[in-house]
């Protein structure tokens, strides 16, 4: 599925807009196909694309909402690193609005599950975040 990719190029050149529609047009495919591949990634894009745009209570909501559907999803699929994901996106979103702790607990749990793989990028940024989360 190429909309991912096309909607992180378009949120790298500021495009937020046209990234929104390429997930929403890839959330629909989902839905009418039934390919759920990548669905856990779509819904996370789709809550970080909402909190680049002006923030407000109800974005902000909407994108935790976002990112609980990602987070669900990855644990239904049983995609380790897309719920890594998906509770990286909801901590930083927490942290942002000073629910540190809570934040600290869900990531200090996710991360600890794992055993292996600690230099990929996810799992490098979730130690970062945890020590920002922990200073």
């Amino acid at each position: 599925m190429r909309w991912p990719l096309l909607a992180e190029a378009y949120g790298r050149r500021g495009q937020t807009a046209e990234g929104l529609r390429a997930l929403e047009e890839a959330l629909a495919v989902v839905r009418t196909t039934g390919e759920r591949w990548w669905e856990a990634e779509l819904h996370r894009l789709t809550g970080e694309f909402l909190l680049v745009q002006e923030s407000t209570r109800d974005q902000e909501e909407t994108a935790e909402a976002c990112f609980w559907h990602a987070l669900d999803t990855a644990r239904r699929q049983g995609a380790q690193t897309l719920k890594l994901r998906a509770i990286i996106s909801l901590c930083r979103l927490w942290q942002r609005q000073g629910r540190c702790i809570e934040a600290r607990q869900l990531l200090e749990e996710t991360y600890g599950a794992f055993t292996e793989g600690f230099d990929t990028a996810d799992l490098e940024t979730a130690c970062a975040l945890l020590e920002e989360l922990n200073g």
